[in-house]
């Protein structure tokens, strides 16, 4: 792929929005068929994105230590995070 026209405006990626518009065009002409095969490839890759984001937030030592001593504090330790600093 080219980047050299992939400059972002306001956040977006030309290259991106012309890859989404491509890929539009190509599902209007694909038969019921070949649609569902592209469904399953589609999920399947959002499943290998979801679980390699996983595995980095479980590679980050000492993680699941702290959500877990989280979830078992009490909510009555929590402070409502508007009254932190609420003069600055």
């Amino acid at each position: 792929m080219n980047t050299a026209n992939s400059s972002p405006i306001d956040g977006v990626d030309l290259a991106v929005v012309e890859l989404q518009r491509q890929l539009c065009e190509s599902i209007d002409r694909l038969s019921p068929e070949r649609l569902h095969v592209l469904a399953d490839f589609a999920a399947y890759l959002v499943n290998a994105e979801s679980e390699a984001a996983t595995q980095e937030l479980l590679a980050i030592p000492g993680l699941l230590e702290r959500v877990q001593q989280n979830q078992v504090t009490p909510k009555s330790s929590y402070v409502n995070w508007r009254n932190i600093r609420a003069h600055v």
